[in-house]
């Protein structure tokens, strides 16, 4: 008679093949040595796992929607930025309480590259922990103890490609075919050539190029983002089987979600531009119906910064739906946000969430957020553009650019340019969400208080707009930008550090204080609302009025209405355009507060946000 745990591997596995097989053999072909493989790795590495996290794995059958609740809230931290390493991120537990966070983003983590390693994602070995922040030990203490706070743990994991120090990279350098197989190489450049017609360049200013030339192994090797990241081969199936071990190695440490990291470069075809093809999809589906037979409390999130109609797919469509990542960055929202903010104007916004986004998902849903780690690429083209009278996309591109960087004639913002591009002129801005808001510029009490009101703006945004709101490490205290990276010669030639300043523990000020207890309360708030569920749709409503964007979110208690102001003035609202959103009360969920209909509107305040209900 088989164990309770064989049968629920059996049940999981019958559950799961047929995703599995569906997607895999699109990749591969029927390979039923190398299936009987996959097979046997799931039944190893569930085996292995611990009983607390089978428990956890039943416990997320049971509830398979439990990371789409309103209850959900992300933070998101370099480690030693947040405490120096991990026995410090144990110390600050109760402060990630206190602030209401049930979602732990470590941002890479896993042992990279010496030198410079493109901020962490340059990975050669992802079974070590970076030894600057401690062991592996040492994260299985943090893992264990947020998930008994009721916080999940997320980790990156690069998938495009591996450190040319990684051991397989090692070995592929020694000559060993099987592992030069693990990799895309070309004995001349003529297939490099062909490639790069086509192909974009990532980082022009730093890595110009895709393919690099090594003469130990006389051979052009893939390197999409730099020399020291070689792109896996990934039409090679044995490329899968070890990253499947990864993961569920990874899962069994107790990460709870897997930021994959580079997903949209994964597979490569001459004539395109080696972005966002359907093979990539396939590589996603079969991964997530793998990794919930053995590791079911697992979910997937997709870093794909790539246009809309190359995003949606991330979340599964098609034959995919419901069957790929759980999350994926929903980075036009933070696009469109300061977009609006800057030109005071919610119209792009207002099109482009409404045209190229569905509502809703199955069993998946957006990571949402204002500022991340990253720079802020501006994503508005021509065809978005031409649906507002009088906007051009490039023009406005470059404004944006002036205005984040201040260096625009009235621009309430600081921050920095990051990566020009010298052929289409674009480029894209670095700094810290109070910065870029106007924290950093105010010189008197109503620019600290005009500052303030636009990053409570943003986090009203992100917490309600439908999804699974990230806030990034400092911005619930206004951290600014810091402009002592270039000190740090590692850091000194990559201005996004500008915006990834050290964590400020004592000494807060005022105004600080003002704005962690805001958006506390903020959180507070979204908690107690079920509307806000990810799994409820998010419905955009233009309301004839520019400065305003308005969203109806769906819910079984009734809509909640998001009124969100983009200007510096009093906006007005008709009582009529509220009612026929299906709102008949004037109750603000967000303050707790009635609002008042004077002469048939409702007011509402500069940058003000209203969560009507």
């Amino acid at each position: 008679m088989k164990s309770q745990d064989d049968l629920l591997f059996d049940l999981r596995w019958k559950r799961s093949a047929g995703d599995f097989f569906s997607a895999f053999r699109n990749l591969y072909g029927e390979r039923p040595e190398v299936e009987a493989r996959v097979k046997a790795l799931l039944e190893r590495h569930w085996q292995a796992r611990p009983a607390e996290l089978k428990a956890l794995d039943l416990q997320r059958d049971l509830e398979p929607e439990w990371f789409l609740s309103e209850k959900m809230v992300g933070y998101v931290f370099y480690v030693d930025r947040f405490a120096g390493d991990f026995k410090g991120v144990l110390q600050h537990i109760p402060y990630l309480k206190s602030l209401g966070v049930s979602y732990v983003h470590f941002m890479p983590c896993l042992k990279p590259r010496p030198g410079n390693s493109d901020g962490g994602y340059s990975v050669m070995d992802y079974r070590a922990i970076n030894p600057t922040l401690g062991t592996m030990a040492d994260f299985e203490k943090v893992a264990t103890a947020l998930r008994h706070e009721g916080m999940t743990v997320t980790v990156d994991l690069v998938l495009n490609h591996t450190a040319k120090e990684h051991e397989w990279a090692m070995r592929a350098k020694k000559g060993e075919k099987k592992y030069q197989d693990y990799y895309l190489m070309f004995a001349n450049q003529e297939e490099p050539l062909a490639y790069e017609k086509t192909l974009v360049e990532i980082f022009p200013n730093d890595a110009p190029g895709n393919f690099t030339f090594y003469p130990e192994i006389r051979k052009w090797v893939w390197t999409t983002f730099n020399e020291h990241q070689w792109d896996l081969n990934w039409a090679n199936p044995e490329v899968f089987i070890e990253i499947l071990d990864i993961m569920l190695f990874l899962a069994n440490k107790g990460v709870d979600c897997l930021r994959l990291d580079a997903v949209a470069f994964m597979w490569k075809r001459l004539g395109t531009n080696c972005q966002n093809l359907p093979e990539v999809h396939d590589i996603l589906q079969a991964l997530r119906a793998a990794t919930r037979v053995a590791a079911p409390a697992l979910i997937h999130k997709a870093e794909a910064i790539v246009a809309p109609r190359d995003l949606v797919p991330y979340l599964g469509v098609g034959r995919h739906k419901g069957r790929e990542a759980n999350l994926a960055y929903h980075n036009n929202v933070m696009v469109q946000f300061w977009s609006s903010l800057a030109a005071r104007d919610t119209r792009l916004m207002t099109h482009v969430l409404s045209t190229h986004f569905p509502e809703s998902f199955r069993n998946a849903s957006w990571a949402t957020y204002i500022r991340c780690h990253d720079d802020i690429g501006w994503a508005i083209t021509d065809e978005d553009a031409e649906a507002v009278p009088g906007l051009n996309a490039f023009h406005h591109r470059q404004f944006l650019a002036d205005f984040y960087s201040g260096q625009f004639a009235g621009s309430f913002a600081r921050g920095g340019i990051f990566q020009e591009n010298p052929i289409t002129k674009d480029r894209r801005n670095s700094g810290s969400f109070a910065s870029l808001a106007g924290l950093e510029a105010a010189t008197t009490e109503a620019e600290t208080n005009a500052a303030l009101d636009r990053i409570l703006l943003g986090v009203a945004l992100m917490a309600s707009f439908g999804g699974l709101p990230l806030l990034y490490m400092g911005d619930e205290i206004g951290l600014l930008n810091d402009y002592g990276f270039v000190d740090i010669p590692a850091h000194a030639n990559d201005n996004r550090w500008l915006h990834r300043p050290r964590m400020q523990w004592q000494n807060l000020s005022p105004v600080q204080q003002r704005i962690f207890e805001a958006t506390r309360a903020i959180i507070a708030r979204r908690k107690l609302l079920p509307q806000l569920s990810a799994a409820n749709p998010t419905h955009i409503v233009d309301s004839g009025n520019a400065a305003l964007f308005t969203f109806i979110r769906e819910g079984d208690e009734g809509p909640l209405l998001g009124i969100f102001n983009f200007t510096d003035v009093w906006q007005n609202l008709p009582e009529g355009f509220i009612r026929a959103q299906g709102v008949q009360g004037f109750h603000d969920a967000l303050s707790d507060g009635d609002v008042a209909v004077i002469n048939g509107a409702i007011a509402v305040p500069p940058y003000g946000r209203l969560w009507l209900v």
